[in-house]
């Protein structure tokens, strides 16, 4: 918060400012640079009282600084004699520090950080009248070399690495290249500004801020020698070293960070020009006192030329900056710029547990930095990936929807068709539901309407309109931001509703083919009388087994990859439910219903079925364009992860962006690969049911790693606790693809290594670490502040009356040393330890084929079984009855390795495995 307030105060936003370290000296009453920028930001709004109050708390419980105590004396020296000129009979610009410390923190700092900056926080200006001979500062173009918000990410990430590969040097070389000529032309346009205000004779506006607020000198001039006065400035050689020496490095780098991040103009819109009353306290002040250090670091860095290697401090100003423009959550200690030299223990997958816990119980940072990262160390942040350099025609971006026609059950339960499955973005499988024999009924509003009537569901208030189209209702534009209002109901709440809205459409067809008027007389009747408005029931939990028995029941009827419940299914091994991922929801509809453009949660598959009776239109974009799909979301002014959007086809087109557009027909499912953009409208009333599932592919396993770690950098929350999820894989399943087990492997290496450090920082600060344990159906931990996953060690605060789980970066945000927590403790190092030994790759030992010999074999990457791969899939639907099912043996061996995996399941998945067994062994002996 105090560095926020330093950059509102840059921009000449005091009440923002004043906001900012209101905040942080609440959260830290001794927070001694927060108080003295206050009080630099009182004296500057001439309100001297105040800012004496400020500078008196900021040298409470701590040395008196020199620089600090002649602040003081002045300002006692210039009250005690007369209130000065300009603040005779003028109103306080800024409330006092009673007043601002009980004053509400206003939403609009927040809504401001996401606006560009250049164009915010005048209108809190004081309103002080200006010479005419003032040059008005004009805005200027943004320079092609200034880094971007994701650009000064990376560049901050790089330079806390410690090991880099030599493409990764270069990119940190050109970074930091860019960042200088940032820095040079912040201050090129500052002493600019500064000479012209000097050659209309215009002296610079006070800014008494001793050692901590980085003035600089009134009229910049050319040093001579070393020894002689700096830029007209009384001071040697010595005494600058001296007055360096009294600063600690946190509050120097402020100065630093003001003087360079004062944006175009700023330093002669201040305060306007001061009256002549102040300009003999400036002439006072800079004879009876040492100038401040900030102009004395500009004299010195002209006096020794730019061509000087960075220094410490340098480097140490960067990464402020740099943690100033990027972070929000920033701490309220301004140390985070003492960097510390730590090297993280060089790990891998080959290592033993031992060896790990060995390696980093001796590299624990003294700061208490760890990274949660699961990534490798020498792999950057994910980010939106650049479009594929193909080159699409226009046929190849409307390309034909990958599909299936199934006949029978031999056809759904063909291994091809799983491989099929996932070789694309999105696949219909047309007629499973005959060809399965579903009784899609059990799932119509009529059969739900008479079993569990009260049952909630959500709805969403959206407007009425093509799937081609997307209207603003304001400004009556094509837009790709979407509204809606959120509501609830019951089932037999929303069914009166589709039978209103059916009924409705069906006078008018009758009315049209009866009446002798036109449509479009007819059509403009009734948008006057109806709201062009509609409701869509997108959330109805149907997890419940005592309720809907029936209905889960009849979904053991498909294969085993698309079943909610699957040793197959990574989503079956978190452990306890995520509702409608690894539970069952269902969507009720309205014709024009739509379901936004999204990708899943984390990137997992997608299972859709139609209930009919109304067709549903689908969309869907290859993973691989995501990126370009996020940059179009910018461009339009929506989040690409919080924002509510549907894409406008034109757009996408113009974009090249290829789209798949098919019609989902009741009794089809619909397939949705890992990472597939999708959206949906409905083309009349129907239901739909959907869930979601991770097949153990390298493809799935690594999609949803990365998407969790761009979450973390997005503050957004992954709703499937990664590391919790690997560790429960690494207990129930033996992995016989090498990719897909290395990739689990680190991610356990990096979890351990996380847990072991921690604890070892924890009980460094002399914390007492108490074993909580674990429940066997308790959820996964997130941070009450950040909503990240926390493994392993819980840190455990009471807020409100209720017990929060906070991760370390955010406890250590409320307290350094960890005061006011409770560590718990939730696994024995030594049970980790034994599943990541016992984690092994399981070697492939394929079982004799029932297929034809001639057929080339290719091995099937499934959950513990390998069966052999047969020949790949046609579309037609004979080659697909031409193959033969499993045999008798490999449903054995699905059995066993399905009841291996059954230790760890809740009794309702258990109940679900045992019946899917049971089906499979029926179909393979009829």
């Amino acid at each position: 918060w105090c560095s926020i307030g330093v950059l509102y105060q840059q921009q000449n936003q005091p009440m923002d400012a004043l906001q900012a370290y209101i905040c942080a000296v609440q959260l830290d009453k001794d927070h001694w640079a927060a108080w003295t920028n206050l009080g630099i930001l009182y004296e500057s709004q001439s309100q001297p009282h105040d800012a004496l109050a400020c500078y008196t708390n900021a040298t409470r419980n701590r040395s008196l600084n020199p620089n600090l105590h002649q602040r003081i004396k002045y300002l006692k020296t210039q009250m005690a004699q007369a209130p000065p000129p300009a603040t005779a009979g003028k109103p306080r610009t800024l409330p006092t520090v009673e007043e601002a410390w009980n004053l509400p923190i206003s939403n609009e700092m927040t809504n401001r950080q996401t606006q560009p900056r250049q164009g915010v926080g005048r209108a809190n200006a004081p309103n002080v009248k200006k010479d005419e001979g003032t040059p008005t500062p004009q805005p200027q173009q943004r320079p092609p070399f200034y880094l971007t918000q994701q650009q000064l990410q990376t560049l901050q990430y790089l330079q806390n690495q410690p090991n880099l590969l030599p493409q990764q040097q270069q990119i940190l070389q050109q970074l930091q290249h860019q960042f200088r000529l940032m820095q040079q032309h912040q201050q090129q346009m500052r002493l600019q500004a500064q000479q012209q205000q000097a050659s209309a004779g215009i002296p610079r506006p006070i800014q008494p801020q001793g050692t901590f607020g980085g003035s600089q000198p009134q009229t910049p001039q050319t040093a001579t020698t070393s020894n002689s006065e700096l830029d007209g400035l009384n001071v040697s050689d010595t005494e600058l070293e001296s007055l360096l020496s009294q600063q600690d490095i946190g509050s120097f780098a402020e100065s630093l960070l003001k003087q360079f991040q004062e944006q175009i103009g700023d330093s002669g819109e201040e305060n306007g020009v001061k009256s002549e009353g102040d300009s003999g306290a400036t002439k006072s002040q800079t004879s009876d006192n040492k100038p401040d250090v900030a102009g004395l670091a500009a004299a010195l860095s002209k006096m020794n030329g730019e061509a000087k290697p960075k220094t410490e401090t340098d480097k140490a100003t960067e990464l402020l900056e740099q943690m100033d423009i990027d972070h929000l959550d920033i701490p309220t200690s301004v140390d985070i710029v003492q960097q510390e030299t730590y090297h993280p223990p060089d790990l891998n997958i080959k290592l033993s547990s031992e060896e790990i816990f060995e390696m980093c119980s001796k590299s624990v940072p003294k700061n208490g930095r760890i990274s949660t990262s699961v990534l490798p160390e020498d792999q950057p942040p994910p980010t939106p990936p650049e479009r594929p350099g193909v080159k699409l025609s226009k046929e190849q971006l409307l390309p034909p929807t990958p599909s299936v026609y199934l006949e029978n059950k031999k056809d759904a339960f063909s291994p091809q068709l799983q491989e099929f499955c996932l070789q694309h973005p999105i696949t219909v499988v047309r007629g499973i539901a005959a060809a399965l024999k579903l009784d899609l009924g059990m799932f119509s509003t009529k059969n739900l309407v008479e079993l569990q009537p009260d049952h909630p569901v959500q709805i969403k208030t959206q407007l009425k309109q093509g799937s081609d189209e997307n209207w603003d209702p304001n400004t009556q534009q094509q837009v790709w931001r979407c509204t809606s209002t959120n509501d609830n109901t019951t089932i037999g709440g929303y069914s009166k509703y589709q039978v209103s809205t059916f009924q409705e459409a069906f006078q008018l067809e009758h009315e049209k083919t009866t009446s002798h008027r036109s449509e479009e007389e007819i059509t403009g009747r009734k948008k006057k009388k109806n709201i062009p408005t509609l409701k869509h029931g997108f959330n109805v939990d149907l997890s419940y087994e005592h309720k809907f028995r029936g209905q889960l029941q009849e979904l053991m009827k498909l294969p085993h990859w698309t079943r909610v419940v699957s040793a197959g299914n990574m989503l079956s091994h978190i452990g306890y439910q995520l509702l409608g991922m690894n539970t069952i929801r269902m969507s009720m509809k309205v014709p024009c219903a739509r379901t936004l453009a999204h990708q899943e949660n984390n990137n997992f598959c997608a299972i859709n079925i139609n209930i009919g009776p109304g067709d549903c239109e689908w969309f869907g974009v290859p993973e691989d364009y995501w990126g370009a799909l996020h940059d179009l979301c910018e461009k339009n002014g929506v989040n690409y992860l919080h924002g509510s959007w549907w894409p406008n086809m034109k757009d996408l087109m113009e974009a090249e962006i290829p789209v798949y557009r098919f019609l989902q027909r009741p009794g089809d499912l619909v397939w949705v690969n890992s990472g597939c953009i999708h959206w949906v409208q409905s083309a009349g009333w129907s239901n739909n049911i959907e869930w979601n599932v991770g097949p153990l592919t390298h493809k799935q396993y690594s999609l949803a790693i990365e998407r969790y770690e761009w979450n973390k950098l997005q503050s957004f929350k992954s709703i499937v606790a990664m590391i919790y999820l690997s560790w429960n894989l690494a207990k129930n399943v033996r992995v016989s693809e090498s990719k897909l087990f290395e990739a689990i492997k680190h991610t356990l290496m990096r979890s351990l290594r996380q847990v072991v450090v921690t604890l070892e920082f924890v009980r460094s600060k002399g914390i007492e670490v108490k074993f909580h344990g674990r429940s066997r159906t308790e959820p996964a931990h997130y941070c009450g502040q950040c909503e990240v996953e926390v493994f392993g060690v819980l840190f455990i605060r009471e807020q409100e009356k209720r017990h929060v789980v906070h991760c370390l970066d955010c406890a250590r945000r409320h307290s350094k040393d960890l005061k006011g927590f409770v560590c718990l403790e939730e696994y024995h190092l030594k049970e980790l330890k034994e599943v990541f030994n016992n984690f092994k790759l399981t070697s492939q030992n394929p079982i004799p084929s029932l297929s034809t010999p001639t057929t080339p074999q290719r091995q099937y990457q499934s959950q513990q079984v390998t069966p052999p791969q047969v020949q790949s899939l046609n579309k037609s639907p004979s080659s697909l009855g031409a193959h033969s099912m499993m045999g008798s043996n490999m449903a054995s061996n699905m059995a066993s390795s399905m009841m291996s995996s059954m230790a760890n399941m809740t009794p309702q998945q258990q109940l679900a495995l045992q019946q899917a067994l049971a089906q499979q062994q029926a179909l393979m002996n009829p």
